[in-house]
């Protein structure tokens, strides 16, 4: 098996306004894109349990192919910089999503 930050070119996280979190995802290759999209992983019950969070706090999980990526927003537990953020900029929210492992599929 392989994670998903091994094959994706970029995976990061950021704010998207004070009261989500934004999941980024791009691949440099159609093939691992396609790996990817077809392991049938990145789902909202698969978000749902990376980060211990309910269905209706994923408000998009979009499959972009033209861009060889896919995006996830949720909402954020704790507004950004309210007290007890420890998080501020939203930049340290994809490691859950780095280690979800992928099947080799038809590598």
């Amino acid at each position: 098996m392989t994670q998903l930050g091994d094959l994706a070119k970029v995976l990061r996280s950021k704010n998207s306004g004070p009261f989500e979190i934004t999941l980024d995802v791009l691949f440099d290759s159609k093939q691992k894109y396609d790996r990817v999209k077809k392991s049938g992983l990145i789902t909202k019950r698969t978000i749902c349990e990376l980060y211990q969070i309910k269905e209706e706090q994923i408000h998009h999980l979009v499959f972009f192919d033209q861009a060889l990526g896919f995006k996830i927003t949720m909402s954020r537990e704790i507004s950004s910089g309210n007290v007890g953020d420890r998080d501020v900029y939203g930049a340290q929210q994809h490691a859950p999503l780095m280690k979800l492992s992928i099947d080799p599929g038809e590598e």
